[in-house]
């Protein structure tokens, strides 16, 4: 057997016990560290992550960005393999990992090209190519971002690597469409919260740009009918994070708001009352 690499796998988990044992058994012959981080699992996630070896931390939800540095920090090898618990490291993915670390890297980071199955077929133009770094020199390495997509940076340079990272996302349309609204509603509040502000142009025309993007741009059309459910749900995706946004700010402007007409020095408390 080929000695274990210098690396943790760091995987954040919310009732993963059907994902994990994929996800973990892609790699665990190829990292010297398993960190599981879990939000509250009430299914086996925890069973399946110390039966594979894995070290597991219980941490309540603390937000994408936060949850995954969390995670991140927990790591105690130099480098760190960010994943997710429905995504796996194909074999050639790990031969060019093991290829990699022949040497001493001269990199900081390597972005690994996700190629995702949906609804019983892989998608080779919608989603794909989708270059994202996810393999880190630790110590260089944060999450950063809005929820509820964080992404991960590094500071120094960074390098592609072959094979892919297989994703296999969404069990039904119904679970893609309800993340999609829930998603969307994080969204909406992380903008809500920096103080963002939905036009009518991110209602009217956002959409239809993301829905371009993934059947023309990416080609999605020749992914067959999932092509067009794909970009008819980036479509949705758009509307709904605009459109929650939207009903907070008119929600916000309904609340009561202070009085601004006493005069300087004098609180509400203060003042005399009026007639009844």
């Amino acid at each position: 057997m080929q000695s274990r690499l210098p690396l943790s796998v760091a995987v954040i988990t919310l009732n993963e016990e059907v994902n994990l044992p994929r996800c973990l058994g892609s790699i665990r012959d190829l990292a010297a560290e398993l960190v599981i981080v879990d939000s509250g699992s009430t299914d086996r996630t925890q069973e399946i992550s110390r039966q594979m070896g894995a070290l597991f931390i219980a941490q309540p939800w603390l937000g994408f960005t936060r949850q995954k540095n969390f995670a991140l920090e927990r790591c105690s090898q130099p480098w760190a393999l960010c994943l997710d618990a429905d995504e796996a490291v194909s074999p050639e993915l790990a031969e060019a990992i093991r290829r990699a670390f022949a040497s001493p890297p001269s990199v900081n980071g390597f972005e690994l090209n996700r190629r995702t199955s949906y609804l019983g077929k892989w998608i080779w133009h919608a989603w794909y190519p989708e270059w994202c770094l996810r393999l880190v020199r630790r110590e260089a390495a944060r999450w950063a971002g809005a929820d509820p997509h964080p992404s991960l940076s590094v500071t120094g340079a960074t390098a592609k690597l072959s094979g892919d990272l297989l994703h296999y996302s969404y069990g039904d349309l119904q679970e893609h469409l309800e993340r999609t609204l829930r998603y969307a509603r994080t969204s909406a509040d992380t903008m809500a919260l920096a103080g963002r502000r939905c036009c009518w142009y991110h209602l009217v025309i956002s959409p239809w740009f993301a829905l371009g993007k993934r059947l023309i741009l990416k080609q999605g059309f020749r992914d067959g009918w999932r092509g067009w459910i794909i970009a008819y749900s980036s479509f949705l995706a758009v509307f709904a994070k605009y459109a929650f946004l939207a009903e907070q700010q008119r929600l916000a402007q309904r609340r009561p708001q202070p009085p601004t007409d006493l005069p300087t020095g004098t609180s509400s408390a203060s003042r005399p009352p009026g007639p009844a």
